[in-house]
């Protein structure tokens, strides 16, 4: 079983940075992908950013290219979401999951275990 706890969300201007942390439990972490996900208001969820289990391998949404970085401490069971130049259209609930497997994927369904989630709100 897997928990999964993030943190670091809270409001921002355009252009801002804001950085997410995601505390796991489990013994197991340190072999699987990690991915960050968001849901805007009245939107499905989105894939935001994946990791594979040693950090050799990440894959990002095209909307955040260039601006977010996710990335991975196996030794503290955490992962990160750097998020530079935010803009109003990445306000949304920022979930943390882990993946069934080492290597990343896109697709919700590769994640059995998500968190509760964080707010993340960018004003223009």
């Amino acid at each position: 079983q897997v928990q999964l706890v993030e943190s670091g969300g809270g409001l921002v201007q355009a252009g801002g940075s804001l950085r997410l942390s995601c505390a796991a439990s489990g013994r197991a972490f340190s072999t699987l992908t990690m991915g960050w996900f968001r849901q805007a208001p009245g939107k499905e969820r989105e894939f935001v950013a994946a990791i594979s289990w040693n950090g050799g391998r990440t894959d990002y949404a095209d909307s955040v290219k260039g601006r977010f970085t996710i990335s991975r401490d196996n030794a503290k069971n955490a992962v990160y979401l750097q998020m530079n130049s935010l803009k109003p259209e990445d306000t949304a609930v920022y979930y943390c999951a882990t993946a069934a497997g080492p290597m990343p994927c896109s697709g919700d369904g590769c994640y059995p275990y998500w968190g509760q989630g964080t707010q993340v709100t960018v004003s223009s």
